[in-house]
């Protein structure tokens, strides 16, 4: 390129080329400077001066390929500027706007609900479950072959009662070696087998954990009863004789809590079977035992516990004699754990620091997206309701997501519409504000809600159970309506049960109904079960159930469903309606929805309802679903609401009044939501 002088000008213009004449002739001169001479007349030219300043152009347009000095010079100017501006601002506009709205829709939003929380709990007794094997017992093989029926529940969290390896005198709770399987149920692969597939199919595993006892075959307590350290003080010795123990506590199977052991020379503790010895939980090094124990089976992928009769883990150190609750009683007699105050037994100081401790454990395996580990307590605890309380974590301390709720255990005694109210309002009113309630009708150590109430009323109490607010556990064989096996006293399993005949667990523990085939297709053994089958078992049976609409299964199901996408029901108020002998009456609604549900459970005889007195119920209500098929579909009016003995109605209506605020004081809500239809989102309100 180069630089010519400009006429009156200092300044140079830019040329193209860089011309050297001793190599060129004159004709080829001409003509490219005749080119030049065009190419020039095509492209705009610039002017610099000798400073390098910008000084004049001729073009007045921008053109493709402009120079840098070009394009600063038209980007200045308004027509390109202002737009530019424009469109800045307005990205920054949005930008913040869409912040503001993220930060305003997380500070809004309500606490997103769990998994134990959006799904019911069913409860496994592995042995009773399905044999894989055809030795005529259940185990984690046989689990893994019937993931399918939880999927078709729609439930999602499985409870799995003990499969450690133990000597079975209580069917494992009697522990042996608490990381292994006992070989009855598998092996440790079966385990993780079970685990993976249960992971793979959205299913969650809550292992049972018994803290209070180990077997007697333990290689702790075998090195306890032999002083040798550390294990001298990990099981609770006290000085006794043979013949004399320590003071009057009494097992919960009956008898003295001692055993006097011979090789040690003094007696242990044991709150169930001699063959269980109560660890010392005042010693460090059982705690740290007992931690390090559930960080084994986390690391394995376990997604929760159930703490298993954890009001027994502490004992008064002093060891004094508990109060009878009749003090004339001979001292002698006394033989039963009714029959004492257990002031220095259940639930010391102390107990909850434990717990707490392991809900940190837990906690810090909770960390990871979408493995949160749930912790629930059990601890029956009767008339004492504000001792099973205080098992809910607090606004300071977190401890059990929920203590399990037996109350509603009680419904068969004074069965009614009354009753149930009752049972279900002692938990409301007592749990602590904000907290998830729960409900439990049945396990392997109650007798079957079917043949304690009669099994007219099974279906409506499933109903009852899967339309309360809160977590509803369910014991294997509930959701077809199983009942009690007869047991012959010669043929009791069951320890309690050998000690008191009338109170044995073994007929609510029989195999699974699943088919109408051999052994009820529970076990291809075709001369042994553990425990007998019931003999009606050929028509109470998944199989028979499946599809049929009206079967008690189907029900289940439909209910288990709808629990789960109908936000009134998993989420929303809860309050107190009506109840008489014969029919309990709640209501569900949410917030900012115009569609709520009445539910109607007859506990008693058919009934008709007069529910015209209590304000802020709409006039007309559809049924929604009924455990009687023929009455889908119906509209009854609030004056007349009619029920079969042992109905359950789930009536749907819309009203864009609320119920709960004109009727407070009978209404429950763990966390206050309301929905908004236009974003189809919840918020806080």
């Amino acid at each position: 390129m180069s630089l010519t002088r400009v006429s009156r000008s200092d300044s140079l213009e830019l040329q193209e080329g860089v011309y050297n004449t001793a190599f060129e002739e004159d004709g080829s001169r001409a003509a490219l400077d005749e080119t030049d001479a065009q190419v020039e007349a095509d492209r705009p030219s610039a002017s610099v001066n000798v400073d390098g300043e910008l000084s004049s152009y001729t073009q007045i347009k921008p053109y493709a390929g402009m120079p840098k000095e070009v394009l600063l010079l038209y980007s200045s100017q308004a027509r390109y500027r202002l737009p530019r501006e424009i469109l800045f601002w307005l990205i920054v506009a949005c930008t913040l706007a869409l912040i503001a709205l993220s930060i305003t829709v997380i500070a809004l939003s309500p606490r997103c609900l769990s998994w134990w929380q959006t799904s019911p709990v069913y409860q496994v007794y592995p042995r009773s479950f399905k044999d894989s094997n055809n030795d005529g017992i259940g185990d984690l093989k046989g689990i893994k072959e019937k993931l399918e029926h939880f999927l078709y529940l729609n439930i999602k969290a499985i409870w799995i009662s003990p499969f450690y390896k133990s000597p079975m005198r209580d069917f494992g709770y009697d522990v042996e070696d608490f990381r292994d399987i006992d070989p009855i149920f598998g092996t440790m692969e079966d385990f993780d087998d079970l685990l993976i597939s249960m992971h793979d199919q959205g299913l969650k595993l809550i292992m049972d954990f018994i803290p209070n006892h180990s077997s007697d075959k333990h290689v702790w307590f075998q090195s306890s009863r032999r002083r040798e350290e550390p294990y001298t003080d990990y099981y609770v010795w006290a000085n006794c004789t043979a013949d004399k123990p320590p003071n009057n506590w009494v097992s919960v199977f009956g008898n003295s809590s001692w055993t006097y052991d011979p090789l040690r020379g003094q007696c242990y503790l044991h709150q169930f079977l001699k063959e269980q010895p109560d660890l010392n939980f005042r010693n460090p090094h059982v705690r740290r035992e007992m931690t390090d124990i559930i960080s084994f089976w986390l690391d394995k992928g376990v997604d929760g516990f159930r703490m298993d009769a954890v009001k027994h883990i502490l004992e008064a150190a002093h060891l004094r004699n508990e109060p009878q609750v009749d003090p004339s009683q001979p001292p002698e007699l006394v033989d039963t754990e009714f029959e004492l105050y257990h002031d220095y037994t259940y639930t010391q100081v102390g107990l909850h620091d434990i717990l707490r401790a392991w809900r940190v454990e837990l906690d810090k395996y909770s960390r990871e997206a979408g493995r949160y580990r749930f912790m629930v307590t059990e601890s029956y605890d009767y008339e004492e309701i504000d001792k099973t309380m205080m098992y809910y974590s607090t606004d300071f301390v977190r401890e059990s997501d929920f203590p399990f709720n037996f109350y509603l255990l009680d419904l068969p005694q004074g069965l009614s519409g009354v009753r149930a109210q009752e049972l279900v309002s002692l938990w409301m009113t007592n749990m602590p504000q904000g907290k998830w309630p729960n409900w439990v009708v049945g396990n392997h150590d109650k007798p079957r809600m079917t043949s304690s109430v009669g099994k007219e009323y099974v279906r409506a109490i499933n109903m009852m159970m899967l339309t309360l607010p809160g977590t509803p556990t369910t014991y294997y064989g509930e959701e077809i309506g199983m009942e009690n096996v007869h047991i012959d006293e010669e043929d009791i399993q069951d320890p309690f049960g050998k000690f008191n005949p009338n109170a044995t667990r073994d007929p609510q523990r029989s195999p699974m109904q699943w088919t109408g085939g051999l052994n009820a297709g529970f076990s291809g053994n075709n001369t042994w079960t553990w425990l007998p089958i019931h003999d009606n078992y050929t028509t109470v049976n998944v199989e028979a159930q499946t599809g049929d609409d009206g079967s008690i299964l189907e029900q289940y199901r439909r209910l288990s469903q709808l629990r789960e996408t109908e936000l009134a029901l998993h989420r929303g108020w809860m309050c107190f309606v009506w109840s008489d002998a014969d029919v309990f009456v709640y209501l569900r609604e949410q917030d900012g929805l115009n569609r709520g549900f009445l539910v109607v459970i007859n506990l008693g005889r058919a009934a008709t309802t007069d529910l015209s007195s209590v304000s802020g119920l709409p006039e007309q209500l559809r049924v929604h679903t009924s455990t009687i098929p023929e009455n889908q579909g119906r509209s009854y009016s609030r004056g007349a609401v009619a029920t079969a003995e042992g109905e359950g109605l789930l009536l749907e209506f819309s009203s864009n009044q609320r119920f709960h605020t004109s009727h407070a004081s009978s209404c429950y809500i763990s966390e206050k939501a309301c929905y908004l239809s236009v974003l189809d989102i919840m918020y806080r309100c």
